[in-house]
């Protein structure tokens, strides 16, 4: 399954490079260069926190997770305005708690 869109927990910058690796999107150490080479853009490979990540927000703890599942959900109803990945069919989610021990991905589809 391909995903046209990702957001992934980065409360902390190392921890969005390391959802990265972890979810198989890039290579053990190689997470970074998804970065610097702007496949993580809005217009890169794999679009990941277009609206800026939960640092950008603030890290609302309690409602990161749900935040990220609406910013998916705007994205796959074509409601992302300036953060718009065009055609966006599947995104998916990952968020952690605690030190790691929680995890929740989900995958989402645009439905017609």
């Amino acid at each position: 399954m391909v995903v046209d869109v990702l957001e992934v927990h980065d409360a902390f910058s190392i921890n969005g490079v390391m959802a990265l690796e972890d979810l198989g999107f890039a290579k053990a150490g190689r997470g970074c260069e998804l970065l610097s080479e702007g496949q993580l853009e809005l217009d890169g490979d794999i679009p990941t926190n277009t609206f800026g990540g939960l640092k950008a927000r603030g890290h609302p703890v309690g409602a990161t997770g749900a935040y990220q599942l609406v910013e998916i959900t705007w994205q796959l109803r074509g409601q992302a305005d300036k953060n718009q990945v065009s055609g966006a069919e599947v995104g998916y989610a990952q968020s952690m708690g605690g030190m790691g021990s929680i995890v929740a991905a989900h995958i989402l589809k645009r439905a017609d």
